[in-house]
Order: C-alpha cells, then sequence, then structure tokens
C-alpha cells in the first residue's frame, strides 16, 4: 500500500478525540494516520513519527501556515483494520504504521500505533489504537541475579545479598507487567 490520496472510511468501536494544529502545507485525509512532525504539528503519519490518532476529518493546510487549521484525531480506539499478513494467533501482537494508511507487525523503522485486539478474519482484525504517548517507554531490565516473586521478605539489619537481588528483581518484573498493561 502507499500514503493516502483519499478519505478513508473506518468503523469504529469506540474512541476519545484531541485536535491538534496542523503542519504548514500539509493536507490530511480523513481515517488516517495522524503523526507529530517532532515540532509538536500533526502531519500525515511517516515512519518513526510518534503516533497522535486517527483523523476524523479531512483538512487542507497546503496553503496555510503551521496551526492555522486543527485536525480532530480519534485514539484509544477500537476500529476495523485491514493488515495484510494479519492471522489468527496474532491477537495482543503490537501494530506498526508504514505511513498514514498501512499497518504492519514488523517493527523496524515503523512507529507503534497499538495492537491486535481481535481477529476478524484473515486480513483483517480489530485494532486497539493507541496515542503513543508510553510507547517509548522501555520495560526495565533485571541484572540483579534476584528471583522474582509475588510478595518482597523484610531486608532486616543484617541480610544477605541475595534478599536485595530477589527484592528488585520482583519489583522489576511488577513494573514490567503494568507498563505493558498501560502500552496496550
Amino acid at each position: 500500500m502507499a500514503a493516502a490520496t483519499k478519505n478513508n472510511t473506518v468503523t469504529y468501536e469506540t474512541a476519545l478525540i484531541n485536535e491538534f494544529g496542523l503542519a504548514a502545507s500539509e493536507k490530511v485525509f480523513n481515517g488516517t494516520f495522524i503523526g507529530d512532525n517532532g515540532s509538536g504539528y500533526a502531519r500525515p503519519l511517516v515512519a518513526g513519527d510518534r503516533f497522535l490518532g486517527i483523523s476524523q476529518d479531512y483538512v487542507d493546510n497546503s496553503n496555510g501556515s503551521a496551526g492555522d487549521l486543527n485536525i480532530k484525531v480519534r485514539f484509544d480506539c477500537f476500529a476495523v483494520w485491514i493488515l495484510s499478513s494479519l492471522a489468527i494467533d496474532d491477537v495482543g501482537k503490537d501494530v506498526y504504521a508504514t505511513d498514514d494508511l498501512t499497518l504492519t507487525l514488523t517493527k523496524g523503522s515503523n512507529t507503534r500505533v497499538g495492537y491486535v485486539h481481535r481477529w476478524k478474519e484473515t486480513g483483517v482484525g480489530i485494532i486497539h489504537f493507541t496515542d503513543g504517548s508510553l510507547a517509548d517507554i522501555a520495560e526495565l531490565t533485571d541484572n540483579s541475579g534476584g528471583t522474582a516473586a509475588d510478595t518482597i521478605a523484610i531486608i532486616g539489619a543484617t541480610y544477605v545479598q541475595s534478599e536485595v537481588a530477589n527484592a528488585i528483581a520482583s519489583l522489576t518484573a511488577k513494573v514490567n507487567v503494568a507498563l505493558a498493561s498501560l502500552k496496550s
């Protein structure tokens, strides 16, 4: 697929709406992915942009300056979308955009836009589109050598190193679970 050249009809299950100033000399089609151009203005998504949402309207700022017009976007939404390689066992996998209309399961230099919420049929799924605000937060790496558990034992005045290592491992594991939940 290539970048959008017309409005795209999207079937939403639910969505939140936000609004951003459109970058200078940009035209946005309805139902396409919107990214941050790195200067705080919205534009048709380019791989590597921070994902802002899916455009709700057609807005033509081709002859305007940055911020002359605003674009409304839907985010934190569940929408039916074509993802050509999508299979039933891809539920839960991260989804990335290569441009303002095309999705892939390949990270590379693409932009994370959400995850596969539900499989509908081969090549079509319900995608949970998130706004990308947590996408760049990396999971913690645990090099403590400890063993994670659901309980952090008391570390007394006379402790052994393994007590500290186990506590760090337990905290790291829980932080990473919470972070993964927030990202999805």
